[in-house]
């Protein structure tokens, strides 16, 4: 399995939901950082499961432990390894996913390429769970990231037919305080006003023993003109190789994104203007990205994440071993709904991402 990202930042993660603990291996971290601990607890919790209604029952505390790359939470050049432990498992329901394998999930395609050797106990090395170490390790970027003035924050940008604002309904330049209260907040939305039609439309589908997907938006703020290249080594290139290596996640736009299909060059192109002796836009459609490189403007983007595939509903599946078709009714405890939790997700992805291009 190939779990390892990244190029001069780079990580490893490793464990499976249901065994003993997973974990990160950090290279390339500079030296004589100061890490916050607190603040690295308060981004794990955002994710961790068993805290909101829209979430799995699941409890887990998440908390990580260093074992080597840090001295007194100063980071010290060498490799950072953390380790999480798992303490709230009920590997017993999943048994039947051995034979039966759930659509909508890698369980099949898994089970071809590892000529049935995964681990299928909650997803095994599949599950959501390995995002836990992606957000510890972009927890220490994040805290890198902003010692240069980069800031990031994520919300939750659509659950199903409900739909929040957008970071441009705030103009081109978020408030920073909006911006920072998202990034500490584990049901991020812009506007308050719609929590409640976001948490019934879970619940619906929660009460029919389905599932519902959403998107999440992301900025970044405070990165100067001029990192990436073109083509293969662009900025757009680099923040989607780790999104997608964030479970659930099936696409991804920059800027207005396909919004922009629909325009005119006219309607679409960002003019130009000097402010205060500082060039930027007047508008941001291409999200801060031009030919794979920043422009100074913030970045943004936003990615669409499907429902969660384990559902209660019965379904058309096979039986791997009768090779015969069989019905499935998946038991045990899953998401309704995964965006919330995914948000300091992606923001984790964008640190790592950008601590890649300007650290």
């Amino acid at each position: 399995m190939s779990s390892t990202w990244g190029d001069k930042i780079k990580i490893s993660v490793f464990g499976e939901s249901h065994g003993k603990g997973i974990g990160v291996v950090i290279d390339g971290l500079p030296s004589g950082h100061k890490i916050d601990m607190e603040q690295v607890y308060e981004q794990m919790a955002r994710r961790a499961p068993g805290k909101d209604k829209t979430a799995t029952p699941r409890f887990e505390t998440d908390i990580p432990t260093v074992l080597s790359g840090m001295l007194n939470d100063v980071t010290t050049g060498a490799p950072i390894c953390a380790v999480i432990e798992n303490n709230n498992t009920k590997s017993g329901d999943y048994s039947n996913l051995l034979d039966c394998p759930r659509p909508g999930h890698s369980d099949y395609p898994a089970y071809v390429r590892y000529k049935g050797q995964n681990d299928i106990r909650g997803g095994g090395h599949f599950s959501g769970r390995l995002t836990a170490p992606i957000v510890f390790a972009g927890a220490l970027c994040r805290q890198i990231l902003e010692k240069q003035g980069i800031h990031i924050a994520a919300h939750i940008a659509s659950v199903g037919s409900v739909k929040d604002k957008s970071f441009y309904d705030l103009g081109v330049f978020p408030d920073e305080n909006i911006l920072k209260e998202l990034s500490k907040s584990r049901f991020a939305l812009i506007d308050k006003d719609i929590e409640e039609n976001i948490r019934q439309e879970v619940a619906n589908a929660a009460e029919k023993g389905d599932s519902v997907g959403g998107t999440v938006e992301c900025i970044v703020t405070g990165v100067k003109a001029g990192y990436g290249d073109p083509m293969f080594g662009g900025v757009e290139n680099i923040i989607s190789s780790i999104v997608f290596g964030i479970p659930a996640i099936k696409g991804i736009e920059f800027g207005k994104g396909f919004e922009l299909s629909e325009m005119h060059g006219s309607e679409s192109n960002d003019p130009f203007e000097i402010i205060d002796g500082n060039i930027q836009t007047k508008s941001n459609n291409c999200g801060g990205i031009l030919g794979g490189i920043t422009n100074g403007m913030p970045i943004v983007f936003k990615a669409a994440v499907k429902p969660t595939a384990s559902i209660s509903i019965e379904q058309d599946t096979i039986s791997l071993s009768g090779m015969k078709n069989a019905k499935l009714s998946v038991k045990g405890r899953h998401d309704p709904c995964i965006v919330p939790r995914a948000v300091p997700v992606v923001e984790a992805a964008a640190a790592l991402a950008v601590a890649q291009l300007v650290l």
